[in-house]
């Protein structure tokens, strides 16, 4: 059986054919219509409704792995200002722009594709940056959720996986099925100490965890002497 490990995973498990295998066009059109039906799903409903309590009003947002950007459009919608969504598939663009335009935001969401841990300094920093199920596809968690960290002037909200028994046995099954098949994709579960740990050297403080069956979500701030960390070459 296939391991969830915190460790870079071995060359070639998380190429890009194998994220727009796994994140394809199919699953953007299948997540946009139950979007359509149900709103949010259940963990970027409690991403919602942390930030919503905290006042969104006037700020600007980053999202990376941002999806088909629902969390984006209802967050617009709630007094946001714009955003920004970094994916690193092209396979979500379609359903992506198909929902800006129903909702009638295309003029307020700047999409990206590329791989934010590699090409970060692309983007600038905003108010508050998310990432929902992000860091359980990405092999390298303290580059990513650095220099994630380095663009929140304000606030990052990050969900990941509880690293529990049967976590990382349903995890391990999953990545032995998608080994098995060749997929060239794999899911971690990377120990939460070290995505709390990357994220407080660049200013960030952890001000909520809150548990869930499978996903944890962190909301984590800046404090006022803490200035954002501009990576080199950013727009700003």
């Amino acid at each position: 059986m296939a391991r969830a490990t915190d460790n870079r995973c071995v060359t070639g498990c998380c190429s890009p054919q194998g994220y727009s295998w796994v994140f394809s066009e199919r699953r953007a059109r299948n997540e946009g219509r139950r979007y359509r039906r149900r709103g949010l799903d259940a963990t970027s409903r409690r991403i919602y409704r942390l930030l919503l309590a905290r006042g969104v009003e006037g700020r600007t947002l980053l999202e990376i792995g941002g999806g088909i950007g629902a969390l984006q459009i209802e967050l617009l919608r709630a007094g946001a200002s714009r955003a920004v969504s970094v994916e690193v598939t092209p396979t979500y663009e379609r359903t992506a722009r198909e929902l800006l335009g129903e909702s009638g935001l295309s003029d307020r969401v700047e999409r990206r594709v590329l791989d934010f841990a590699e090409a970060g300094g692309e983007v600038g920093p905003e108010d508050i940056v998310i990432m929902n199920r992000v860091v359980c596809c990405y092999p390298d968690v303290p580059t990513l959720i650095g220099r994630a960290a380095e663009h929140a002037r304000q606030v990052m909200v990050v969900s990941y996986p509880q690293r529990r028994w049967w976590t990382r046995l349903a995890v391990g099954a999953g990545n032995a099925a998608l080994q098995a098949a060749r997929r060239h994709f794999q899911v971690f579960v990377h120990r939460p100490e070290t995505i709390l740990a990357t994220a407080a050297a660049r200013g960030l403080t952890a001000t909520t965890v809150q548990p869930g069956p499978f996903w944890m979500v962190a909301e984590l701030r800046r404090s006022p002497q803490a200035a954002v960390v501009t990576p080199p070459g950013s727009r700003t």
